[in-house]
């Protein structure tokens, strides 16, 4: 390296992002991760004994997948080398593949081979990959936001192992931020103060996204004005430089089905605060009104059923007024919706019914149908037998007479069986009254 290459690296490193400057160079400097990263983890021991096999790292963005890998890159006696999935093909993988080859045969080191958003390589990109990793040839570590055991292909995820990482606690990122201030190569020229209640907030509002927090304090500290020579970071610079809470939702990611996931159980488990702040956690976010409209419906017949027959009515009518009327004010139709449908007493009953019928059509080979029961609005169908005896319900004290309805072979099933709950008690108490009358 000459002159002009120092310099330019110098350049690079102090242009470079406030979370790439103070990214870690050894494990025991990451912050966070301890589930995965404490001292007596397999992760740990393995980047300490550079033993690492391949693997794929999977959280949300911030998280600090690609400083792990970058930990790993400083520590390993193994070459190690980088692709980004997002514009990488599949000729950038032969090169490498033979690079690693080349690197084996002539000094008998390994290769890890580091992808960055391994799940955008598509099917035939991840196939190349896939005997070399197999053989040895070389290491993967893949970093990704998406599930892997849906978004990578399976034979990849087979050979690897999948470490989780969660969102950094607010205390993790409160360390980071000091941390930040105190040893970034460009902000520990500046006397910086940061206010506690600044921190507290970034901190929180990041979600446990800690590259928004230190974006944020990297913007506040290179545009707010030095007052007696200190920049001073307060709550309301905080808050003009994040504007808004950083929440990870990609609408077709882990996050999507994560949040719908925990709106419809709360709304089941009947907790409206819960259901409606993840209505108002998807609304933030920009989901589709009319996908979750159509999720609060489904939930008020499979969830609530006759218990209160209403909640279907009311579901639908707001799922026709969101079409109708909008955002933002569809919101506060999908709050009403959302409240009524968790507060509803609750009853699976006819969701079990229909799923047990279907089960014994799917599985019994029942053809017959009562011949009093067949179309009888022809000439001939007294002939065949179809409709001769049919007792007509409405002739009959309480409109009810006792006959068989099911085929012969399902005489005594049971489908639709009412609970004790809501209207749905008044259902079950209805039908013991007409049998014993009956």
């Amino acid at each position: 390296m000459d002159i002009f290459d120092m310099i330019q690296t110098k350049t690079l490193e102090q242009d470079a992002p406030l979370a790439a400057r103070i990214r870690p160079q050894t494990i025991d400097e990451v912050v966070g991760q301890e589930h995965i990263l404490g001292k007596d983890k397999l992760l740990y021991r393995a980047v300490k004994a550079d033993k690492i096999g391949s693997l794929i790292l999977y959280g949300p963005p911030g998280t600090g997948k690609t400083t792990l890998a970058k930990v790993i890159a400083n520590t390993t006696k193994s070459y190690f080398m980088q692709l980004n999935a997002t514009v990488a093909g599949k000729k950038d993988i032969q090169i490498v593949v033979e690079q690693a080859k080349e690197n084996l045969g002539m000094t008998m080191k390994k290769t890890i081979l580091f992808i960055d958003e391994i799940h955008r390589f598509n099917k035939a990109q991840q196939d190349a990959l896939l005997p070399h990793v197999e053989d040895g040839t070389v290491t993967l570590i893949g970093a990704t936001t998406e599930n892997p055991y849906f978004e990578v292909n399976r034979a990849l995820v087979s050979r690897s192992r999948i470490f989780q990482l969660k969102p950094l606690s607010a205390d993790n990122i409160k360390v980071l931020i000091n941390r930040c201030i105190k040893t970034d190569i460009v902000l520990n020229k500046l006397n910086i103060v940061i206010e506690d209640a600044a921190i507290e907030f970034l901190s929180d509002i990041s979600n446990g996204d800690a590259r928004a927090a230190l974006n944020a304090i990297e913007l506040g500290s290179l545009t707010t004005e030095a007052v007696d020579g200190v920049i001073r970071i307060t709550l309301e610079v905080a808050e003009e430089c994040i504007q808004r809470r950083a929440i990870g939702y990609d609408k077709d990611g882990d996050n999507h089905y994560d949040t719908i996931s925990a709106f419809i159980k709360s709304m089941r488990g009947s907790d409206p605060d819960a259901a409606i702040y993840y209505l108002a956690r998807m609304i933030y976010a920009g989901e589709d009104p009319k996908f979750i409209a159509r999720r609060i419906v489904i939930c008020a017949s499979e969830d609530v059923g006759n218990a209160d027959p209403r909640a279907l009515t009311v579901a639908m009518s707001a799922a026709e007024a969101v079409n109708f009327i909008g955002m933002p004010e569809s919101q506060i139709i999908l709050s009403q919706a959302v409240a009524y449908i968790a507060s509803a007493p609750k009853s699976n009953s006819a969701m079990n019914a229909i799923f047990s019928a279907m089960k014994d059509v799917k599985e019994q080979s029942i053809v017959t149908i009562p011949p009093y029961l067949k179309d009888a609005h022809y000439k001939a169908a007294s002939e065949l037998g179809n409709g001769v005896g049919y007792k007509y319900a409405h002739d009959f004290k309480n409109h009810y007479v006792k006959q068989q309805y099911l085929p012969d072979e399902l005489v005594g099933a049971k489908y639709y069986e009412p609970t004790n709950q809501g209207y749905e008690d008044r259902i079950s108490k209805w039908m013991e009254f007409i049998n014993k009358e009956s």
